[in-house]
């Protein structure tokens, strides 16, 4: 069973049971409410720790694709097996770039740490170039 949530753009007229998160503490929620219930149902352990990876990947994506990618059109969760899939998409077709922490004169940079924070706590990354414009990632981060 998969949870998938849109914007009007992207569905046509307002659906109330399909939304958007519009921050990310929105899909923090919806990811939390969604694992507690797909590892009960599924009899799968969620380590503590590892859904806190799952809900930092969740912020790191969602924050992205507000502040670099034109807003969130999509985002949807679900856990397969012992992993939590989570996938964003936006409307910017450029692909997510690693900055140095420091910039060519040797000053820290401010930001710029979320792409490789979601490259890191997940264990598959998957950048794709939507055919409408605009781009989905999907991050599957595990629970044990």
């Amino acid at each position: 069973m998969r949870e998938t949530h849109r914007t009007e753009s992207a569905i046509g007229p307002s659906d109330p049971h399909r939304t958007v998160p519009c921050r990310p503490a929105d899909a923090r929620r919806r990811v939390r409410c969604v694992v507690a219930e797909r590892c009960e149902v599924q009899h799968v352990h969620c380590d503590t720790d590892s859904v806190d990876d799952a809900l930092l990947v969740v912020s790191e994506l969602t924050t992205n694709a507000m502040l670099h990618g034109g807003g969130i059109t999509d985002f949807s969760v679900d856990v397969v097996g012992g992993e939590v899939r989570v996938s964003v998409s936006d409307r910017s077709d450029d692909l997510p770039v690693a900055l140095s922490p420091v910039d060519a004169q040797g000053r820290f940079r401010v930001g710029g740490r979320g792409w490789p924070i979601v490259c890191r706590l997940a264990h598959d990354v998957h950048v794709a170039c939507l055919p409408c414009g605009g781009k989905r990632i999907t991050a599957l981060v595990p629970l044990t």
